[in-house]
């Protein structure tokens, strides 16, 4: 069976979910990361945004087939971009968060610093030093606000797979809006 797995929205199964707690099936790094943020709303659309460079389609066509998430098509569209209704805040946070910020040319190279510097120590702060390499290395490497806006979903994504990170997420979030 063909799929449009662009417009189609997604929600985890069981399974999926049994993954994120043991990481049983051995995905990749992007595979789990867009996993964790199938919330049952968002539709490959939204989906590629965290993708970066990789098909959204070959991602998303291999968690169907792990059984890891089932494909909804979209009813309405106008409702599924309307997050705040969409689903419980915990799961649509990325982009609500994102949301909240102001134009990307209202801040400041002196802003930008500030939040890269933020994201890099909270995750060192969290995760210890030298762990999550590759994604200080994406924070270090952001360039101006829109790149650092970009690796922030991986930051975020990051942080609501630890217990931890989880818990003082919000607070941070409320932090770095500031800034980012």
């Amino acid at each position: 069976m063909t799929f449009d797995f662009f417009s189609a929205a997604f929600a985890k199964t069981e399974t999926g979910q049994q993954e994120i707690q043991k990481r049983s099936l051995g995905l990749s790094p992007l595979v789990r990361r867009v996993l964790v943020l199938v919330d049952g709303q968002r539709s490959g659309k939204d989906l590629a945004t965290f993708a970066g460079d990789a098909s959204i389609d070959a991602i998303l066509g291999e968690l169907v087939e792990k059984g890891c998430i089932e494909a909804k098509p979209r009813e309405k569209p106008e409702k599924a971009e309307k997050p705040a209704q969409a689903a419980p805040e915990a799961q649509v946070q990325a982009p609500a968060f994102l949301a909240r910020l102001p134009a990307p040319e209202e801040r400041s190279a002196e802003q930008n610093e500030m939040a890269r510097n933020f994201m890099i120590n909270t995750v060192n702060s969290i995760f210890g030093q030298h762990t999550r390499i590759s994604l200080i290395e994406n924070i270090a490497r952001a360039q101006g606000t829109e790149g650092l806006r970009k690796v922030y979903l991986q930051w975020e994504s990051a942080m609501a797979e630890n217990r931890i990170g989880a818990k003082r997420l919000p607070e941070l979030q409320d932090k770095l809006v500031n800034v980012l």
